[in-house]
């Protein structure tokens, strides 16, 4: 069934690496700093509409997170929003920016498994720079045959990619956190779509699991991954 299968592709935020977690405390803080002006769930709504609105403008990532932040505070307070705050919140966004890495478990010895007998390439979206510096504090950059940072991740993302890196979709698997970037993309492209939870999840990146699907497959962690693609062979 997967004779074929020559590339391997991984997601890195939440995949590889802690990144949720981080907006949420950030969103806690948010949510603490406009207390008086809105409350929390009405907050986050409108932080995630204007999230929503503003992919287009800044793509995904710290930096058009706290430009979000900063767009709901001025919404919620009418323009009042004092400048202390805007200021507490770039400061938030800042030290987002220089958290060290931390590897989720089995990243390593996943990717080095895998890389033993497939073609293995990270793809993932966000801020050039800041993909960049997680990847290099990562020290797992020197485990793959490439590296693709892309704005979005569409079916024709995938092909693109795995036609330069690789034997084109129907060879490839994507394995990620994310169900709409991870795993349904990657399917609708034509390649496998391996999801592993990592239980915080954006709600933009949600969506329905392709059961139907043969090419789907959920593995509780990467621990699974170099077993699943040896039984797949």
């Amino acid at each position: 069934m997967g004779q074929n299968l020559t590339t391997i592709g991984f997601d890195a935020d939440d995949t590889l690496w802690h990144n949720e977690r981080f907006f949420q405390l950030t969103q806690a803080y948010f949510a603490e700093l406009l207390a008086d002006h809105a409350e929390r769930d009405h907050l986050m709504e409108r932080l995630l509409a204007a999230e929503k609105r503003n992919i287009r403008h800044y793509g995904y990532g710290i930096k058009g997170f706290t430009l979000s932040m900063i767009e709901t505070a001025i919404e919620v307070t009418a323009d009042r929003v004092p400048a202390s705050v805007i200021r507490q919140l770039i400061e938030a966004g800042q030290e987002m920016l220089a958290h060290p890495i931390e590897l989720l478990p089995h990243a390593r010895e996943a990717i080095e498994g895998v890389a033993a007998t497939h073609q293995v390439v990270l793809i993932t979206k966000g801020d050039l720079i800041d993909q960049e510096r997680k990847l290099a504090q990562s020290g797992l950059g020197e485990l793959f045959d490439g590296v693709e940072i892309v704005s979005e991740k569409t079916p024709q993302t995938y092909q693109q990619i795995f036609e330069q890196h690789g034997d084109g979709p129907a060879s490839a698997m994507m394995v990620g956190n994310s169900m709409r970037s991870d795993v349904v993309a990657p399917i609708q492209a034509g390649c496998w779509g391996v999801y592993v939870p990592h239980g915080l999840v954006w709600e933009i990146e949600q969506a329905e699991t392709p059961l139907d699907s043969p090419r789907y497959h959920e593995l509780q962690d990467l621990g699974q991954l170099t077993a699943f693609i040896q039984r797949l062979s």
